[in-house]
């Protein structure tokens, strides 16, 4: 209900996913044309026929739901799919990770400028890359929704399996400029420690 509810109103589902390594954690990326179509398309959703339908049944299995993030990007990749792209009905062994840097204070041009330099050694170390991401500064225009308030760096990627994930891990650990680039971020980094999630697509996510 949720996937075509929420496209039927605007809001490009791209991603839906289950966390290796937290049984009890279910990530969903979703895209809006402008932060003005953002501010139509949730209330829309949200008190529409599908969610006053589906509401309790939903809000019943969900306990962090404030656990979102506001983001623009700074690079797109060949593995983002594209709005309107069909979803599948099939399981995949891909694996998608996601990794976010915490910063002190906001977004600088500098800050940027690391975002592709990571995004840049990520590849060379055989990911594929669906996209890198910094902290939208905007108001909440649907404040039903709450957001973190964070400033972070973010990179998304795309491994065909479990071992290839490994073996760019592998490689990065071993690149030099993977070292200095995280030593760049260290010293814009807040107390927070650098996310990484494992993610596997489910059956119907377009990102897969």
């Amino acid at each position: 209900y949720f996937v075509e509810g929420q496209e039927s109103v605007g809001i490009d589902v791209i991603g839906q996913f289950r966390d290796l390594d937290d049984a009890d954690r279910f990530v969903w990326l979703r895209g809006f044309e402008s932060m003005a179509a953002r501010g139509t398309a949730l209330p829309h959703f949200y008190d529409g026929p599908v969610w006053r339908a589906h509401r309790g049944q939903a809000n019943a299995t969900m306990h962090d739901s404030d656990n979102a993030l506001l983001l623009e990007h700074l690079h797109f990749g060949v593995a983002l799919p594209l709005r309107g792209d069909p979803h599948s009905a099939q399981p995949t062994e891909s694996l998608v990770a996601i990794m976010v840097a915490h910063l002190a204070s906001p977004i600088t041009a500098a800050d940027r400028d690391l975002g592709d330099t990571i995004r840049d050694e990520l590849v060379t170390c055989g990911a594929e890359l669906v996209a890198s991401f910094v902290t939208h500064e905007a108001e909440n225009n649907f404040p039903v929704l709450p957001l973190r308030d964070e400033h972070v760096l973010v990179w998304i990627t795309r491994f065909p399996d479990d071992s290839d994930y490994d073996e760019h891990r592998d490689r990065l650990v071993r690149t030099p400029a993977w070292s200095d680039a995280l030593a760049r971020l260290a010293a814009r980094s807040s107390s927070v420690p650098i996310q990484h999630l494992r993610l596997r697509p489910t059956e119907r996510s377009r990102l897969r």
